[in-house]
């Protein structure tokens, strides 16, 4: 039998809360090595807070949380902060002073960091780096001082898909312990290896599955499913107990008092699984005009560049009534230009739109920058006094804020003090208030937590109008949108029925690319160096290398997990020491490597 490692962390009993607002009471959890945790919750629920606390941060208002001595965390927040000088300065200034890593070998040290993040020039400006390598230098700076374990907040939002594959295939490859906090539910379900999820729902506050989001979800249905049934039986036997107090019975026998404590115990506890059973969830419906025109937009050979470069050129799209498109491609490839061009708030360089007559958009703007950050939550949700017309009733702020999970005592609260998602619910909100034929949604899954997310996907699959949609998440992706208009960054565009196709397509296009360089080298070059014997020989080991440094690291791993080492101090920096050397040597084979198949 395999006796469970030792917990890194462990959370006894602790509570948070900010004002009057409980984010979680009495909250009990351990994570161990080799855990890789996928956190969800509801917007609120404390996912960040729990972060901060692991990452000692903050502190709990009660209870306590233990950080075994082996336990060195890195932090990723999801608010990236901006950085000047060079990467490399980036990460010599993250580094802390006690590091074990000598002076002579810093600079070796912290290339092989930005190496293993993708940053191979050490001499790039941080300010800039794209959205995506921001994102990958912040890694960076959390992996330089050589953590055993990395708290990730949120580190797919505003990301392209490729720099999400890139980390899916970075977490899988290169850590073994972590949290991520995530609304992306493919890549919960790709990278962990353990879901929780923080709610009131739960008895403890938290649901822990083993497996990946898929597992979850089957293990949350079957518990809250009992969860109901064990409400209905509290129920009757509440009622029953009930009716036997209506008696009036005197307390005179032990027996007497005892029952009348039990009564008392379960009506307590059927208050409680109710409080569980009833489920906050925003209430969306778009509302559409009652137009009966089919075809709603038609664009023509619409182009852009900037600055001369070609962002895209020569786009056709005709969008009928009930049509479902989604815009794909890198940061940076021309979706939001593309979008906007569609909403007539920016032209194209040449082409034609034409609209169908009094056609209704509704632009959902992925930045938020069409809040008003200073106005109240009460003036964003109900502009025109305290009652809301919605589909032709009348409805008070009070129940509107409601639908959208507000409380209404913050009602009056700036919309700058609120967070990411509150702040896509309010755009969602205004959205609903107006009838639209056309939904461009830019990014409308950012900060959204999954229940949400869901819901969203759900009311987009009744609204009659049409819907662009541009999204890094693969499964609303996939439920939402029939078609993706695919841009590649190089002016060009293409079209497919899902992202599966679309991701084929890239793989496709990355390996030719990848083949152009020797292609042409055979054509070209004239005075080719050949490999010498002794290269050829080294060549042909190459993988047989790989694999025995493959094995001596799996081994260093093994070390590193014995709990027999966690408490010697001296022995674990030894062999975290000697594992970084192997991974070096790993890097500079296939360095090597490459530099061989170059002769080739």
């Amino acid at each position: 039998m395999e006796i469970p490692l030792p917990p890194l962390i462990s959370c006894k009993s602790i509570s948070k809360s900010y004002g009057l607002r409980d984010l979680f009471r009495d909250l009990s959890v351990s994570f161990s090595p080799g855990d890789r945790v996928g956190l969800i919750g509801p917007n609120g629920a404390g996912k960040s807070t729990l972060l901060n606390l692991f990452a000692k941060l903050d502190s709990p208002d009660t209870g306590e949380i233990v950080h075994s001595k082996s336990a060195h965390i890195g932090y990723v927040p999801q608010h990236i902060e901006k950085h000047s000088g060079t990467v490399q300065e980036v990460l010599e200034d993250a580094l802390i002073n006690d590091t074990h890593i000598d002076e002579s070998n810093r600079e070796r040290h912290i290339r092989r960091i930005l190496g293993q993040v993708g940053l191979a020039d050490p001499a790039q400006l941080a300010s800039e780096l794209s959205g995506g390598r921001t994102r990958r230098l912040a890694i960076a700076k959390a992996l330089v001082n050589e953590p055993n374990i990395l708290l990730l907040d949120e580190p797919t939002n505003h990301l392209d898909l490729d720099t999400i594959l890139w980390l899916e295939s970075f977490l899988k490859r290169s850590f073994k312990t972590f949290i991520v906090t995530s609304h992306d539910r493919a890549f919960l379900d790709t990278i962990s290896s353990k879901i929780w999820e923080l709610s009131h729902r739960y008895p403890k506050g938290i649901f822990s599955v083993d497996g990946g989001y898929v597992e979850f979800i089957k293990a949350r249905e079957n518990f809250l499913m009992g969860q109901e049934k064990y409400e209905r039986s509290l129920r009757s036997k509440t009622r029953r107990e009930e009716e036997w107090l209506k008696q009036s019975p005197k307390a005179r026998s032990t027996k007497a008092k005892a029952r009348i404590q039990e009564a008392a115990r379960l009506q307590h506890e059927l208050a409680n699984v109710k409080f569980r059973n009833t489920e906050s969830k925003t209430e969306l419906g778009f509302s559409s005009t009652d137009r009966k025109t089919k075809i709603l937009l038609t664009a023509k050979n619409i182009s852009k560049e900037f600055e001369g470069k070609k962002i895209f050129s020569e786009i056709d799209i005709r969008l009928v009534r009930g049509d479902r498109i989604a815009i794909v491609g890198d940061n940076g490839s021309g979706k939001t230009t593309l979008l906007k061009i569609l909403a007539g708030e920016i032209n194209s360089d040449s082409g034609t739109i034409k609209y169908a007559d009094g056609l209704k958009i509704f632009y959902f703007d992925q930045h938020r920058e069409s809040l008003d950050l200073n106005l109240s939550l009460r003036d964003a949700l109900s502009p025109n006094g305290d009652t809301i017309i919605y589909r032709g009733s009348s409805i008070h702020i009070y129940s509107w804020c409601k639908k959208f999970l507000f409380d209404k005592s913050r009602l009056d609260l700036p919309i700058k003090l609120l967070s990411g998602g509150e702040r896509a619910r309010v755009l969602i909100a205004r959205l609903m208030m107006q009838p639209v034929d056309l939904l461009l949604l830019d990014e409308p899954t950012n900060d959204l937590d999954i229940d949400t997310l869901e819901i969203l996907e759900a009311s987009l699959d009744d609204f009659p109008g049409s819907v662009v949609l541009i999204s890094h998440d693969r499964a609303i992706i996939d439920r939402v949108a029939d078609n993706l208009v695919a841009l590649d960054s190089n002016g060009g565009h293409s079209t497919f029925n899902d992202t599966e196709a679309w991701l084929q397509h890239r793989k496709k296009c990355a390996l030719e690319k990848s083949r152009e360089p020797s292609a042409t080298k055979t054509k070209t070059s004239v005075k080719k160096t050949k490999l010498s014997y002794k290269e050829k020989k080294e060549l042909a080991k190459m993988e047989e290398t790989l694999t025995a440094l493959g094995e001596e690291i799996d081994a260093l791993s093994a070390i590193l997990a014995d709990p027999a080492i966690q408490n010697d101090t001296d022995a674990l920096q030894q062999t975290c020491q000697n594992l970084a050397n192997k991974q070096e040597e790993v890097d500079e084979v296939y360095r090597r490597w490459q530099e061989l198949e170059d002769k080739t």
